[in-house]
Parts: C-alpha cells; sequence; structure tokens
C-alpha cells in the first residue's frame, strides 16, 4: 500500500477563530507547495487550508486522504474541497460519491476532454498556457518539484457524473484558457444544477494562481461566508438599484 501524500497545511492567525477548512487536489505536475500564496490568502480570513498533491500518479492514495481530512472532525467545518485542473475532476469524482464530511465543492480549470494536449514546443510555452502572473511563472520555472510538460498527459477517461453531486459547487474558469476552453467547460457544467460558474478576465487555465488570483480568492471567500450562513446561499452583499 502506498503511504499517505504529504500535506501542505495553513491556519487562521492566533485569536482568530476558524471558519471552515479546505481540502486541494492540485492539477498535473503540480504539488501542495504550488498553493501556498492561496493557502496563506484564505487562511488569512479564517479558513484552514490543507493541499495535497497531483493526484494523477497515484489517484487512489490522494483521494483517500482528502476523503480522510473531509471526515476529520477535529478540522472545523464546513469542509469544501478544492480541485484544479484534473484535481477538479477528482475532487468532483468524490462529491458524486456522497463521500461523508463533504459540505460544498470549489473547481477551478475543469478539464473538458480526455485527451492530451500537443506538447508545448518549450517552458515558455508551457508557462503561457498555465498563467500569465510574473510571480507564479517565476514560481513554477524555479520550482525543482514542479514536473514540467505534466499539462499533456491524457486527463481522466471520463468527466465524473456531475449531475449526482448534490452539494452546492463553485465553479471558477479563466476566460482565455486555451487548455479548457470557457465555452466547452460551460457546456459541462450545464449537467450540473445549481452550479455557480465564474469566469475570470485575462485568466489562463491555473485560475486560482494567475493574474487575478486575489479575485479568484475573493470570489471563493464570498462563496464560503454565504455557505456558512445560508443553507440556500443568499448572497450577503447585494447591490441595491438606486434608479
Amino acid at each position: 500500500m502506498s503511504s499517505p501524500p504529504p500535506v501542505h497545511a495553513w491556519d487562521e492567525p492566533e485569536g482568530i477563530a476558524p471558519r471552515g477548512t479546505l481540502v486541494v487536489l492540485p492539477g498535473r505536475g503540480e504539488h501542495s507547495g504550488v498553493y501556498e500564496r492561496f493557502g496563506r490568502r484564505l487562511a488569512a480570513d479564517g479558513y484552514r487550508v490543507r493541499a495535497l498533491t497531483d493526484p494523477s500518479p497515484d489517484p487512489t492514495t490522494v483521494t483517500d486522504e482528502a476523503a480522510k481530512l473531509l471526515r476529520d472532525e477535529t478540522l472545523p467545518g464546513p469542509r469544501v474541497l478544492v480541485g484544479s485542473d484534473t484535481g477538479a475532476l477528482y475532487a468532483a469524482s468524490l462529491a458524486a460519491r456522497g463521500t461523508p464530511g463533504l459540505d460544498a465543492l470549489i473547481l477551478a480549470g475543469l478539464p473538458t476532454a480526455p485527451h492530451a494536449l500537443a506538447a508545448a514546443t518549450d517552458w515558455e510555452a508551457e508557462l503561457d498556457q498555465r498563467t500569465a502572473c510574473p510571480t507564479h511563472r517565476g514560481r513554477l520555472t524555479s520550482d525543482v518539484s514542479f514536473r514540467r510538460g505534466a499539462l499533456t498527459d491524457p486527463a481522466p477517461a471520463e468527466l465524473p457524473a456531475l449531475d449526482g453531486i448534490s452539494v452546492p459547487v463553485l465553479a471558477l474558469h479563466g476566460a482565455d484558457d486555451s487548455v479548457s476552453p470557457l465555452p466547452e467547460a460551460a457546456r459541462a457544467y450545464r449537467a450540473l444544477p445549481g452550479v455557480e460558474l465564474v469566469s475570470l478576465a485575462g485568466t489562463r487555465h491555473d485560475a486560482l494562481n494567475d493574474l487575478t488570483h486575489r479575485t479568484a480568492a475573493a470570489t471563493i471567500v464570498l462563496f464560503l461566508e454565504r455557505l456558512r450562513l445560508f443553507p440556500d446561499l443568499a448572497p450577503i452583499a447585494v447591490r441595491e438599484d438606486l434608479a
């Protein structure tokens, strides 16, 4: 049996009551440390973040660990599964199976086809597919643990049965995603009643780590705050019509 994957953890600041827990499943080639900026930002707002590694090489071990974290009653609720790229597919599969302890799902850059991409001609071309954020591009370039070229690996053979998901779902997708174009993602999400699909302008495939990473994080916090307060996800901040 494979050993449990390493888990990166970010907790709320001392003296702040925890408001919930996010369990992150990264995408192809990534590892938990890639989500440090995301983890620190959400933790600053009171949410505990637990990030695993790319499930693709060993799906059973990584998804079993994610399910274990979701069942862990020492972690504050609501407990929310976050998946990026193929991590979104594995997260959706866990939700469709009714994994205990899961209160909501956040999917970013959902792949819409199982076939592999054409190989990027060089590292700069792969970076261009992933992100336009200079900070994140520099992080990936200097990261010896990041697996270059993984974005061309085929996704799991089939999309999970999205219509079998019963928990609230927030979907974030880059408007400039060339790996999984937004119109294709929107068609896939139509199978999921009640999903909230938010497109991010000027954003490529790594929707949580692109130029709009602050907007992505803020959108997630707004979703989480609504989830905590209202079973029907009623809005908290309401734009009033002054006409």
